[in-house]
């Protein structure tokens, strides 16, 4: 077990009220366990509201488990995108190794509820974060925890924030390989050898392996672009193979990469170095950290992913919707919906229509007549109708959403009802999951 079950079970005891956004006021003052023991729906909600597909991401850790096994590399989803423990558990069940995180204080929350191997994929310079990780380390033996550098000097910061902190443990730190005008990250190889010479020499903190992130190197499939993004792989590799043949591991090794727009190319490049046994040199893991799988979407991850219908014999389905009733009809071509930009994701792309439902969730589903997503405002969608009439979407009709990019997705709910299947003619509400924003 990697995760506390019980304080993740605890969260049904969590009371409901209005700071819940779209729960309906007769559940206030109900737990979340109540509420779901009386066997709510979709309509019971109101609008607008985001909606998690229980089928569907049931789909999605299965694909991705079986995809991590084939290409015998471990996943540590990155727990960022959701912030959700409940969600969390259900991936540390499903097999993962681990769970990434980009900041010391998700690393907290995360140990809150047990989460007991933890990639920080970010460099920790934060004196009271690094100091917390030291003492967390120190005080359970069962805590795995490694975290990124990129420069020499984050290293040395690194040292000198430790030497006033009691203890010995050391901070198992990989060197954080980048590229040209991406993020953070050793701009070559040379400074990555710098960098594990300056980790070598540290009495507090100890080479643990190789990472970066590729996505920050493309967002498309052009030939330019995975050209670039193969580029950058193999200095991964070859990174790492450097550091292994001149026997600067002490202990066994990391190698880690994998957004969720090209996790082919990463095992492609990375996954023959897993070698856990050390039978060809030094035990190696290769993690793959891909947080969007789970969720996935109808925009960005749609578009790029391997794992899509286009790509693949067993694509990922988009298990997040908006649910959003029409407001106004004040022109022919123009319906206005009560999902804005503090509900709804649009950072990479516009909610797309999917679906007409009845003023009533529960009542049946109509064709979708052509219409597009033109604009977002706090709390409105435009919605526009080129063939539309007053009667074609009146006020109070429902649409659902297919959004895109789940990591901007989960940041705006406090609370998500999970239901059963959203291609359902009445969908039930199975869960409620409970994010940490």
């Amino acid at each position: 077990m990697r995760i506390d079950d019980e304080a993740v079970a605890a969260l049904g005891d969590r009371v409901l009220g209005p700071e819940h956004k779209s729960v309906p006021a007769s559940a206030w003052g109900c737990t979340a366990r109540e509420f779901l023991d009386a066997e709510p729906h979709l309509d019971d909600f109101q609008t607008p509201l985001l909606t998690l597909d229980r089928s569907a991401m049931t789909h999605n850790l299965a694909v991705m488990g079986e995809l991590a096994d084939a290409a015998g590399v471990r996943l540590a989803p990155h727990g960022k995108t959701t912030m959700a423990p409940r969600l969390w558990a259900q991936q540390l069940a499903a097999g993962c190794w681990g769970i990434t995180f980009a900041t010391p204080w998700q690393v907290q929350v995360a140990r809150s509820f047990g989460v007991r191997r933890i990639v920080l994929a970010n460099a920790l310079v934060d004196p009271l974060g690094l100091r917390w990780i030291a003492a967390e380390l120190a005080c359970d033996p069962s805590f795995e925890f490694v975290c990124w550098a990129d420069s020499v000097a984050t290293v040395e910061l690194m040292e000198r924030q430790l030497r006033s902190v009691p203890g010995t443990e050391r901070i198992r730190v990989l060197v954080e390989l980048g590229g040209a005008h991406a993020r953070t990250g050793a701009r070559t190889l040379a400074e990555g050898h710098a960098i594990a010479a300056a980790i070598e020499r540290s009495e507090r903190l100890t080479l643990a392996g190789v990472g970066g992130y590729e996505g920050a190197l493309a967002r498309d499939r052009t030939p330019e672009s995975i050209a670039s993004l193969r580029r950058y792989l193999d200095d991964i590799a070859r990174l790492h193979g450097e550091l292994a043949a001149a026997d600067r591991y002490p202990e066994a090794a990391i190698v880690t990469a994998g957004g969720s727009s090209y996790q082919d190319l990463v095992l492609e490049h990375l996954a023959d170095l897993a070698d856990e046994q050390g039978a060809q040199g030094v035990p190696t893991t290769v993690v793959l950290r891909s947080g969007a799988y789970l969720i996935h979407d109808d925009g960005l991850y749609a578009n790029i992913s391997p794992l899509t219908e286009a790509r693949s014999a067993r694509p990922l389905r988009a298990a997040m919707h908006a649910w959003a009733r029409t407001l106004s009809r004040p022109e022919p071509r123009l319906a206005l919906l009560d999902a804005g930009r503090r509900d709804v994701p649009y950072d990479s792309g516009l909610p797309v229509p999917q679906r007409i439902v009845a003023q009533q969730l529960s009542e049946a589903h109509r064709p979708l007549e052509p219409m597009a997503v033109v604009k977002l405002a706090d709390q409105h969608t435009f919605l526009d109708l080129p063939n539309g009439t007053a009667d074609d979407l009146p006020v109070g009709t429902v649409v659902r959403l297919g959004l895109s990019h789940p990591c901007t997705a989960f940041d705006k709910w406090r609370l998500i009802p999970v239901i059963d299947d959203a291609d359902a003619p009445r969908p039930r509400v199975v869960d409620l999951v409970h994010t940490f924003f």
